[in-house]
This record gives structure tokens, C-alpha cells and sequence, in this order.
């Protein structure tokens, strides 16, 4: 995402000029760095798991801080938009404030806001601090991933990419099963007390392993405010836009209209300014570099189905299958504890194999384990998904290190920073563009399958005389005695089954569609150029 190791400090971006990499092998890096690395993945990890933590326990919050289900997603909503917000300005942050310094601050806000979440007790209160805790948060991504190609050597890239991708991956997989547990368990504040321990952890590793630098202040005049400021405004408007649109029939409501309109102007002038102004906030001419542009395609394609599936899954649980916050976490977790065993074999692979082939193989494996899902029926539920879910694991963890090898591995040291920024905003604004579609298909496709049953459960049918004469009785058996009564519970009973039917239909299509979305990420990474394997042969 954007953070500045590169820019901020030249010392942090050559290998010379940094001890711990002036070892007698400049192809390892040493334990003093990899710790860093690995404290910030800790970052990287919690600020990612927080986006989904709070999935399966919405009705439990919105119950607790006494908020309807229509504006309990804003609880999501407004993490998401401080978190998107954020990731470009981070290199710029870095650059003025020091890359040490914002890591740290933000690290320890991120933990403080976490906490406030927990003691809201209503809706306005909690949008606020789960803004904040995005914004401080956000940050924590992007830096993660530009440490990795700042401070290790090429051949170990692969591995602090690894890393990454279990943090990307396995954090949104894994999200759900602990806000799930705990909710459950110990109530839903707990799970934003769950972020404390390792951000300390993480803040007091990074405080003795990162070298200090100095500030930067100057640059606060060179800064791109009208860029900032245009950026800030457009993507917090079109995040909103996506996640309440299908909520209030997109634009059927004249306050999606007003945001989108607020949404298309300010993106239209920042883009335009970032293009012709002498500094940007975001270099967006990087992405006319091939394989950084087309590898940006695929990410955003990736973040589509990533958050997307993970959206799905978990409303399909709960909505048709009644499932509670802890046992759609126990469903979820099969998506992310094969990665554990399979991300430390990925550097491996990529030092052997051409990454294109890799990461394609990976992002069809996710797409079949979509396709698997398209099929679908009235008792298709946590049994049924174990299968896909682990093909799905599989594939996630062959796609993310190698597409992000192939898109950054070009890209020059001293734009990392730059270039990571735009990779790690473009996946999430996938990710929120693949919830708001899904969404609104699953809503669209259920109505087109409720109307083709329905025409067909019509009272001109035997079967559906006999169902109606069977449920009737049932109902009459059960505590219905009059028989206009029970036949009018039966006809309602008849048509619950049959809006549940076309949902399970709805949902099926959605997985269609994220097979669909996943195989055009494989054909532009195919459309790459081959690179040269870090620390093995060129391919």
C-alpha cells in the first residue's frame, strides 16, 4: 500500500547503507530484519482481519448498541472507507513523519480505537470509531508489503511474500471464525479486544528494530492537498455507494444519487490532477508499465472474488441455513488453515516454476472451487462446503505472492512504495466493487427465480393440491384446528419454501460469477511478461 521505507529514507532503500544488510552475504537478510518483517505482517495481519471479524456478528452488535439491521452495515462500511482513504496517503505520511514514526503512532491508535469500538453503546459512536480504527489501521497493510521489497534482498522476497499472502488470505478466511467464537462465547465486544496483545506485541518489536530517521516537515508544502483532498472525498463516497447501494435500491435513492454524482466528479478531477500535477500523491503513470498495470487488473479481479467470496459464504449460512455467528466461523476456517501448511512451500515454488504458471494455477483452483458451488440445494450447507473450501484454500494460496512477485518485481526499488500503494488500494476497492455486485445479484437473481417458480406453484397443479393438502393437515395436527386457518398457513408455508428456493438459486449464480471473474484474473496474468525468479532461474 504506500508506505515510504524507499522514499522516505535512502538508507532503508540501499543495501550499503543499512548494517544489518552489509552482512557477508547480501542475499540474506538478517535476523534483526526479518523480525521487523515479521512484526509488521503481525500488522498487516490484524488490520486485514478486522475488516471481516466483524461478518458473522453484526446481528449481535446491531442487538448491542440497539441499531436496525438496515444500518448495522455501516458498521463495516465506515472501517472500510477509513482504511481505503488511507493506503494511498501512507507513502506520503512516511516520507514526512518517517516511516518508523507512523508505523508506530498508527500501530497504537489502531489498538486504542479497537478498545473504544467495544464501549459504544450506539450506531453514530460506532461508525466513528470504526472509521478511525480503519484509518489508523490502514496504514499497517501497505507498509507491511513495501518492507518486504525495502529491506529484503531479492532472493528472500519471496518469502516476506509469503508472509504477506498469509495475511491477505488467511486473515479474511479466519476473520468470521473468531469474531464468530467469541461472540458467541463472550460477547461481541471481545472481538475488538482481540487486537491488543499483538499490536503490542508488534509495536514494541518494531520500536527496537526499525533505525530512526529524520522528520520530513518540508514536505508538507510540496504536499498534493488538492489530490488528498479529492481522493479522500471520491473514495469515501464510492465505497459508500457500494456498500449501501443494493440496501437502498442504488439509484431508486436520491442519497446514492448524490454520492454517486459527489463520487464521479471528485475521482474524475483527482485522477486528472494526478496526471498533470509535478509531485502526485499517487504516481498513477506506473500503471503503464506492462506487467505493474495488467498484474493491477488482476489484483483488483482477485480482491473481487477474495471479499466477495467471503461476504457470500457467511450470508448464504446465515440467511438460508440459520446458521449462528460461531458456527459459520467453523465453516469458514476450512479456507484458511490449509493455507497455513501451504503458503511456506510457495517460495519454493517460485523459485522453481515460472510465477505466471503459478499464480494461474492458483486463481483457477480458487475459480473451480466456485464453480463447485453452483449447483446448490435446500440442504446444501457446512458439510457440502468442506470440499470447495479447501480447493478454495489451495488456490489462495498459490495466487497472491506470485501475482504480486510478477506486477512489483518490475517495478523499480525506489517506486516500491508508490507502486505498492496503488496494487493494495486497487485489490480493496475490488474487494468492496465484488461485495456491492454480489450483493445485488444475489438480490436481482432471487427475484428472477422466485417469479419462474412461481408461475409454475400454481393451484392447476396436482403436486402442489397434494403439498398444500399435506401441509394443512400438518398444521391442523400441530395446534391449527380451524381448517381455513391451517390451509392459509400451508399456502404461506408453500411460498417461504419457495423465496428460500430461489435464494439458494440466487446464491449459486453469485458463485458463477466469481468463477467467472477469477478465470479473467488468470488470463491477464498470462498476458504478463515473464520475470526473473527471485534467488532462481529466469523463466
Amino acid at each position: 500500500m504506500s508506505n515510504s521505507l524507499t522514499i522516505s529514507t535512502p538508507a532503508l532503500a540501499t543495501p550499503a547503507a543499512t548494517p544489518d544488510r552489509a552482512a557477508a552475504d547480501p542475499n540474506r537478510a538478517s535476523a534483526t530484519i526479518w523480525i521487523a518483517v515479521f512484526a509488521a505482517m503481525i500488522g498487516a495481519f490484524m488490520a486485514i482481519l478486522n475488516i471481516q471479524i466483524t461478518n458473522a456478528s453484526l446481528l449481535n452488535i446491531e442487538g448491542g448498541i440497539g441499531t436496525g439491521v438496515d444500518n448495522g452495515s455501516w458498521i463495516s462500511t465506515s472501517y472500510l472507507i477509513g482504511e481505503i482513504i488511507v493506503i494511498p496517503l501512507t507513502d506520503y505520511l512516511s516520507r514526512v513523519f518517517s516511516f518508523r514514526n507512523i508505523i508506530l503512532s498508527f500501530a497504537t491508535l489502531f489498538a486504542v480505537f479497537s478498545v473504544a469500538c467495544a464501549f459504544t453503546h450506539d450506531l453514530p459512536s460506532m461508525i466513528a470509531m470504526r472509521g478511525l480504527q480503519g484509518f489508523f489501521g490502514g496504514v499497517l497493510i501497505p507498509m507491511a508489503f513495501t518492507l518486504v521489497f525495502t529491506k529484503l534482498p531479492k532472493a528472500q522476497q519471496p518469502i516476506g511474500l509469503a508472509m504477506f499472502s498469509l495475511a491477505v488470505t488467511f486473515a479474511p478466511a479466519i476473520g468470521p471464525t473468531i469474531g464468530g467464537y467469541l461472540t458467541e462465547n463472550y460477547g461481541w465486544q471481545t472481538i475488538f479486544f482481540v487486537n491488543v496483545v499483538p499490536t503490542a506485541v508488534m509495536v514494541i518489536t518494531l520500536f527496537f528494530t526499525l533505525e530512526r530517521q529524520p522528520l520530513q516537515l518540508g514536505l508538507l508544502r510540496e504536499g498534493d492537498w488538492f489530490g488528498i483532498a479529492t481522493m479522500a472525498v471520491g473514495l469515501a463516497s464510492l465505497q459508500a455507494v457500494l456498500e449501501e447501494g443494493n440496501k437502498d435500491d442504488w439509484f431508486g435513492s436520491p442519497f446514492i444519487v448524490r454520492l454517486a454524482i459527489i463520487a464521479a466528479v471528485s475521482l474524475s478531477l483527482f485522477i486528472y490532477n494526478e496526471l498533470v500535477v509535478e509531485k502526485p500523491l499517487l504516481r498513477l503513470r506506473l500503471l503503464t508499465q506492462w506487467n505493474f498495470g495488467v498484474g493491477t487488473i488482476a489484483a483488483v479481479f482477485l480482491g473481487f472474488a477474495l471479499f466477495g467470496s467471503v461476504y457470500l459464504l457467511p450470508a448464504y449460512l446465515g440467511q438460508v441455513q440459520g446458521y449462528n455467528a460461531e458456527q459459520i466461523g467453523n465453516v469458514l476456517a476450512w479456507t484458511g488453515l490449509p493455507q497455513l501448511l501451504l503458503i511456506p512451500l510457495v517460495p519454493k515454488l517460485m523459485q522453481r516454476f515460472d510465477t505466471r504458471y503459478i499464480a494461474t494455477v492458483g486463481l483457477l483452483l480458487f475459480a473451480a472451487s466456485s464453480f463447485m458451488n453452483i449447483m446448490m440445494s435446500l440442504d446444501y450447507s457446512g458439510d457440502q462446503f468442506f470440499a470447495p473450501n479447501v480447493v478454495r484454500a489451495v488456490g489462495q494460496a498459490l495466487t497472491l505472492a506470485p501475482l504480486s512477485a510478477l506486477s512489483l518485481g518490475s517495478v523499480a526499488p525506489q517506486d516500491a512504495a508508490a507502486a505498492s500503494g496503488i496494487s493494495n488500494m486497487m485489490r480493496n476497492l475490488g474487494g468492496a466493487i465484488g461485495t456491492a455486485v454480489l450483493a445485488t445479484i444475489v438480490t436481482k437473481r432471487e427475484q428472477f427465480h422466485s417469479n419462474i417458480i412461481g408461475h409454475s406453484v400454481t393451484l392447476g397443479r396436482e403436486e402442489v393440491r397434494t403439498r398444500i393438502a399435506q401441509l394443512t393437515n400438518y398444521f391442523m395436527a400441530h395446534g391449527v384446528p380451524d381448517p381455513n386457518a391451517a390451509r392459509e398457513q400451508a399456502i404461506i408455508a408453500l411460498g417461504k419454501t419457495v423465496k428460500r428456493q430461489a435464494l439458494v438459486m440466487g446464491y449459486s449464480d453469485t458463485f458463477a460469477v466469481i468463477g467467472v471473474v477469477l478465470v479473467l484474473a488468470a488470463i491477464a496474468v498470462m498476458l504478463t511478461r515473464r520475470v526473473k525468479a527471485a534467488g532462481g532461474p529466469a523463466h
